[in-house]
């Protein structure tokens, strides 16, 4: 909240001119005559910065630093330009639309109870409120999109038989893992302070279940911050694509009974067992075409969307200060 209250301060002094607006809140870009506060690239790239404190190298620290910042600052620009679209072409969302999205949310993600999922958002740093605005305006971006890009997007069916040939092929080497966990939690706005000092811990946990005769489940139910904790941190078997990365990356890499190191994710610090491992079946195309045409369609979607918000951006005047 102290964010957006600092945009709205630095919104009012642009009529006086940026050298003013830059006394409340430093100016990062200006997008026709909208601000976008440092204060507010600080804040979407927050878990990106928070993983940095990892990173023991000054130097390497403050060029990752900035090259966050940026990728942060390009994504609020993209989201101004269209914003703006939207609002050109007198699109809207009513009231019941984002209800009924955040029924959806609650539904794929099975929270029944409304306390529980106003909790989840207050960890992602939203309220009800601001969670509403930010659906609101993705179903305007959604629909523009629907309207600018989604008749160019064409999947044929020599399209649809290369993504399986390649498909066939991974699948063909790969295997599902089951791996068990434990979670050392870091609050979304915790300091680098609090998140190297979580990182101890995980290094601790991890040393503690590369003992001889040690029981990782056991050490997951007593350790753990993690839902999982009960089970003893068990995920079960997965396969590639339903971990995040860098998760995903530590449990293809290690070796059956191997702990990892401490893992970086936005619900914290994870130190992950590798149980074992199994040979997974092909499944056969028609079964797998829908799903390969989603693939696709969301691929060459996004790829669209670039080329849109490039030439949104051509016919903007965009003044990065950065």
């Amino acid at each position: 909240m102290k964010t957006w209250v600092s945009v709205i301060a630095v919104a009012a002094l642009l009529v006086g001119g940026v050298a003013r607006a830059e006394l409340v809140d430093r100016v990062a870009a200006v997008v026709n005559r909208d601000i976008i506060a440092l204060s507010e690239v600080q804040q979407r790239a927050a878990p990106e910065l928070a993983r940095l404190a990892a990173e023991r190298d000054p130097r390497r620290r403050a060029e990752q630093r900035s090259q966050i910042l940026k990728q942060a600052l390009d994504i609020l620009i993209a989201e101004r330009l269209v914003e703006a679209e939207v609002r050109e072409l007198g699109l809207t969302v009513t009231s019941a639309e984002i209800e009924e999205a955040m029924a959806d949310v609650r539904k794929q993600n099975n929270i029944s109870d409304p306390a529980q999922f106003e909790q989840l958002l207050s960890r992602e740093g939203y309220t009800m409120k601001s969670y509403r605005e930010f659906l609101g305006k993705q179903i305007a971006r959604g629909r523009l999109m629907q309207l600018k890009v989604a008749t160019k997007v064409k999947i044929s069916e020599e399209d649809l038989k290369a993504a399986y040939a390649q498909y066939s092929k991974l699948e063909g080497e790969e295997a599902e893992v089951h791996a068990r966990h434990i979670l050392v939690s870091v609050d979304p706005k915790a300091t680098p302070e609090q998140v190297e000092e979580a990182r101890k811990k995980a290094v601790s946990i991890a040393e503690e279940a590369r003992r001889p005769g040690m029981d990782f489940s056991a050490l997951a139910k007593a350790r753990s911050d993690g839902p999982s904790r009960e089970d003893g941190g068990d995920l079960g078997f997965f396969r590639r694509g339903v971990m995040v990365p860098a998760f995903e990356k530590a449990a293809f890499s290690l070796k059956v009974g191997e702990v990892s190191e401490p893992i970086r994710t936005n619900f914290g610090w994870h130190v992950l067992k590798v149980e074992e491992r199994r040979a997974v079946g092909v499944t056969p195309y028609e079964e797998m075409r829908p799903k390969l045409e989603l693939k696709l369609r969301e691929e060459k979607t996004e790829k669209f969307v670039e080329q849109y918000v490039q030439e949104l951006r051509k016919k903007a005047i965009v003044e990065v200060k950065l």
